[in-house]
């Protein structure tokens, strides 16, 4: 599984933890995330303090284009709260992984991302699921429901082939089916959240087939809700 990486970002990173540690001396803004490869992912997420990591994600989901990193980033909560929590996603992150087959798992912060290939999910300019496509979903609905308690957040996204006039709406529609299908799985839908941004957010280089396909993509944002942060807080999450 892979943790937040790139040197724009560890910089980023590493700049705001400064400066929160610096103006914490006449404000209560907690402390964000260091990019230290050898600390656990848990001690990461208790280390992120609330005030950062609500502005921390916000401004990385907005530097990187990556919006479903930065949702996951700004609701961690940081301290023994987040640590806990972090444990949690660990566990769900890895049986996300080891039953996923064509999806890649990640974990971010205090919460997990999935990226699905839209390839693989839909046929060409299309927002209907395939059925060799919906194993993968069923299982990300079974950890779901496994482990309540969370916020998923859904979107769609597209290479620039065309224009945004059809990608915008398709890659709407393709979370939205994703969500409908993860809700007749059992998923409460007051859990899912869904939005599609067509060929804004690249990932990769649009001028190769390569690129483009990997920006045809997924997203699906794993994090902590409200309820959820409480139960850890009064010590009812192990």
């Amino acid at each position: 599984m892979k943790l937040l990486k790139g040197t724009f970002t560890a910089m980023l990173v590493g700049s705001l933890f400064f400066s929160s540690c610096k103006s914490s001396q006449t404000a209560d803004t907690g402390t964000s995330t260091t990019q230290n490869k050898g600390m656990k992912k848990t001690a990461k997420g208790g280390l992120l303090g609330a005030g950062g990591g609500a502005v921390l994600g916000g401004i990385i989901g907005k530097a990187t284009g990556n919006t479903a990193r930065g949702a996951i980033i700004g609701a961690a909560v940081g301290g023994a709260t987040g640590a806990v929590i972090g444990r949690r996603m660990d566990k769900q992150a890895e049986e996300l992984e080891r039953e996923m087959k064509n999806a890649e798992v990640e974990r971010v912060g205090e919460g997990i991302k999935v990226t699905f290939d839209a390839g693989l999910l839909f046929a060409t300019s299309s927002a209907e699921l395939q059925s060799s496509s919906r194993a993968d979903i069923q299982k990300l609905a079974e950890t779901l429901k496994k482990y309540p308690g969370t916020n998923v957040l859904i979107e769609g996204h597209a290479d620039n082939t065309g224009n945004d006039a059809i990608n915008q709406p398709l890659s709407e529609r393709r979370a939205q089916a994703v969500a409908d299908y993860a809700a007749s799985l059992g998923v409460e839908r007051s859990r899912l959240q869904t939005r599609g941004y067509g060929s804004t957010q690249p990932i990769a280089d649009n001028s190769t087939a390569a690129g483009r396909q990997q920006n045809r993509r997924v997203e699906v944002a794993i994090f902590a809700s409200e309820e959820l942060k409480k139960a850890a807080e009064r010590g009812e999450i192990k």
